[in-house]
């Protein structure tokens, strides 16, 4: 398994996915090793996972660090194909002889890597978790709202990653959304592929809710980083439109820079609580609601399975892959992305039938069947063993090095 990133790295969901999955899979028994990018070579034990970890592949690997206008056109133009990353990588695949390359997300440890594989007779199987591959900041947005496709400088810009992409059999992503952002740009070419979900595991004597008594303010609450793309303002916006209601809004997390700053300024004080950082699990079982805003168009939203398991209900965007998760009327509610007259509309309707919450909140924990590690790591084996055994163009490259 090579990854992008992995614990005790920790720059974003990405590196916690990866090794949600590491688990998952050797908790199934498969023999899993993992390759990553990391400040030195070594070996070792990661919290049960074997990884090696590689020195940097690329002109430098911590792209969160600041760098100058030089390193950062550097190493972008070596992530559409790194020669220095397809030996090193085809060494590793050599060395540890696996029967599947899986790789999760792809900065870093290239896409060079999927050559590497198909050199060596060895199918691969990719997990996507950003538009990494379709844009150079990873995120198809750009000034103040998504694109609707990639722009002529990001194709310009993967060209080699979109390339590299026929080498991959199966592409998984955790939503439809997410694998048909690539599809539709023609990435993927030769590949199967499989929409699965992130896991979620049980929370320990996590029940459905009571109707939230009507002798306090509905709670309404939202958990993240605190950037405009997670549509924090259309959330104030829906604050002020609620302040004379028996609603309150507790916000959890922390952000960088002027905005994150001034954000308790946008909200009405009357209404409104600021609990900064703050675990999930410490979080969750303090609101009545979860409140996923996103203008950006998530891959998935993890946020939501982790309050569903905790038996919260969601009123969430309209915004990429939210929408697959969360069913209206029976786990929670979807609104417009930015509507913040929609979503005042949707919390109300919590506020005169509170009864609701209780029968969203048994529908949440229902929903969390969906993302049981057990289905979940089946499915990943399903993938798997539809690929064992496949003919690759690298076993009519190099049959010595083909794998059964």
């Amino acid at each position: 398994m090579a990854c992008a990133a992995f614990p005790p790295f920790i720059d974003g969901g990405g590196p916690i996915s990866a090794m949600i999955v590491a688990k998952l899979l050797r908790a199934a028994g498969h023999d899993l090793t993992v390759v990553n990018v990391a400040g030195e070579d070594r070996h070792e034990i990661y919290d049960g996972v074997p990884v090696h970890r590689l020195r940097s592949l690329n002109i430098d690997w911590n792209y969160r660090l600041p760098r100058p206008a030089w390193k950062k056109a550097i190493w972008h133009a070596l992530e559409n194909f790194n020669p220095r990353a397809f030996l090193v990588m085809r060494r590793e695949i050599r060395r540890l002889q696996p029967d599947i390359v899986l790789t999760d997300s792809i900065e870093n440890i290239n896409v060079a890597t999927w050559a590497a594989a198909k050199s060596c007779g060895v199918p691969v199987a990719h997990i996507l978790r950003s538009t990494f591959l379709l844009c150079w900041r990873g995120s198809m947005w750009r000034g103040s709202d998504n694109c609707g496709r990639a722009c002529s400088s990001c194709q310009a810009t993967s060209y080699g990653k979109k390339l590299s992409s026929r080498f991959v059999d199966a592409v998984i992503g955790e939503t439809d959304f997410i694998i048909g952002r690539h599809t539709e740009h023609g990435y993927f070419p030769n590949a199967t592929t499989h929409a699965i979900p992130g896991a979620i595991a049980p929370v320990p004597g996590a029940l459905p809710r009571s109707a939230p008594p009507a002798d306090r303010p509905l709670r309404v609450g939202f958990i993240g980083v605190h950037d405009p793309v997670k549509g924090l303002d259309t959330l104030a916006a829906t604050a002020h439109r609620l302040r004379d209601q028996p609603v309150e809004f507790l916000i959890a997390g922390t952000g960088h820079g002027d905005y994150a700053k001034a954000l308790p300024e946008r909200f009405p004080t009357e209404n409104t609580r600021f609990l900064g950082w703050t675990r999930p699990d410490e979080f969750l079982p303090q609101i009545d609601v979860l409140a996923v805003p996103s203008l950006f168009r998530e891959p998935f939203g993890r946020v939501v399975i982790e309050a569903f398991a905790h038996g919260v209900p969601v009123i969430g965007a309209r915004s990429g892959g939210i929408p697959e998760t969360i069913q209206p009327g029976i786990n929670g509610a979807l609104f417009a992305p930015g509507d913040d007259t929609a979503l005042a509309a949707e919390i109300m309707n919590l506020v005169q039938d509170r009864a609701l919450v209780a029968q969203w909140s048994a529908g949440a924990l229902a929903a969390t069947g969906r993302y049981a590690p057990g289905r979940i790591a089946a499915a990943y084996g399903a993938v798997f063993d539809s690929l064992v055994g496949k003919p690759t163009e690298g076993a009519l490259l190099q049959p010595q090095e083909a794998r059964p």
